[in-house]
């Protein structure tokens, strides 16, 4: 039920330390107290090298304390998906969000564009409240934000033409003549590296690879400020994954992007982000610079989760944190931090109080009461956890 809900809504919105010690706790305690292009185009398409409007720094996309609850059928409780996810992406950057199966990250990309209505939070786009919007004003905010979804398979409509897929943006915000709209359908398949010749063909011709770059085509109709990626390349093969990775860098930088780029695979997020964000269990538990987030994580998750990643140089060794157990139920997520229950170095106020998102250094955050401490607990080349 709830996955033929979400392929409508596809097609309809295209749109580490000592056991003993509590020193690190009490100080981290006190602080978090304090601180609780030269091709022709159509004229009615907006220029993407404008630097000055997507100048990079500014504040583009605010979510504040963003809840999505859903309600079970049988039973009626409640599945926390989203439990006050807060977090800021910058014109022209990338922010990487990963995490399990089940975190909530996917959750999250589809509660900013209003796919999924938020329990409570805000979402502020250049300044605007989303949430306060309704369906009609918030027709104008759908076509500078938009979505590539996770099935290349799902999201395209096999009864339409890439022709009408493509173009369907711009006939449903009434974007000039069917001329004009054709013209840029074959201008952007161009773009994502298809022939423009393929416009006539139908979704059941092409191969993964090729559908999922009709889907970027779509998802640029309307030259968009914000993209949203929701695993884009995790149904495709590796060769694949690397090729439609390579394209969405290079449109990045043409057109001018910003990307929340959702993934599960750590080092798909390396190579395309500027900033990642960790979530477990539908929390953020560490925000941070891409560089230092891999060479140096602050929370024992993150570091399990880059541990887990495989590197090409086979010379290379790295002291793998095996994660044992499953992720506790988001139905009814444990006290405290909630992952204490698979954590080497959980003390008891791990079991007892919530650590919440603190800033160590500028731009770095994480929701742990001894950062940096696994580094220092793993002695051994595998840590069974």
């Amino acid at each position: 039920m709830a996955s033929d809900k979400h392929n409508q809504a596809n097609k309809n919105d295209f749109s580490a330390i000592s056991p003993d010690s509590n020193e690190g706790a009490s100080n981290l305690q006190e602080l978090q107290k304090a601180s609780s292009s030269s091709e022709a185009q159509p004229d009615y398409i907006s220029s993407p090298y404008d630097s000055q409007l997507r100048a990079k720094g500014e504040a583009l996309l605010e979510v504040k304390d963003l809840v999505k609850h859903f309600q079970t059928e049988v039973s009626g409780e409640i599945v926390r998906a989203v439990d006050g996810v807060s977090f800021e992406i910058r014109k022209g950057e990338t922010l990487g969000l990963v995490g399990e199966s089940g975190c909530g990250k996917s959750t999250v990309g589809r509660t900013i564009i209003r796919l999924y209505e938020p329990t409570a939070g805000k979402i502020f786009f250049e300044g605007i409240d989303l949430t306060a919007l309704n369906q009609k004003q918030l027709r104008t905010y759908r076509s500078e934000i938009q979505m590539i979804f996770q099935d290349p398979y799902a999201s395209l409509d096999p009864r339409k033409s890439v022709l009408s897929i493509v173009s369907e943006p711009l006939l449903i915000h009434k974007v000039n003549g069917r001329s004009e709209r054709k013209q840029r359908v074959e201008y952007l398949l161009e773009k994502v590296g298809l022939d423009p010749s393929y416009a006539n063909r139908y979704p059941h011709e092409f191969s993964g690879g090729q559908r999922q770059r009709i889907g970027i085509a779509r998802a640029l109709a309307l030259n968009p400020k914000l993209i949203i990626c929701d695993e884009p390349v995790s149904a495709l093969d590796v060769s694949v994954q690397a090729q439609v990775l390579n394209l969405l860098k290079d449109l990045k930088d043409e057109f001018g992007l910003t990307y929340l780029f959702i993934s599960h695979g750590l080092s798909v997020v390396e190579y395309l982000s500027d900033r990642i964000a960790v979530m477990y269990l539908g929390k953020i538990v560490e925000i941070g610079p891409s560089g230092k987030v891999f060479k140096d994580p602050l929370h024992p998750y993150t570091a399990a989760l880059v541990s887990a990643a495989p590197q090409p140089d086979i010379r290379a060794r790295r002291k793998r944190i095996i994660l044992e157990g499953d992720v506790p139920s988001p139905i009814n997520p444990p006290k405290g931090c909630r992952f204490h229950t698979r954590c080497p170095i959980a003390q008891e106020v791990c079991k007892s109080s919530e650590p919440q998102l603190v800033e160590f250094e500028p731009g770095w955050k994480s929701a742990c009461f001894f950062p940096k401490k696994i580094n220092e607990a793993i002695m051994e080349e595998t840590v069974r956890i």
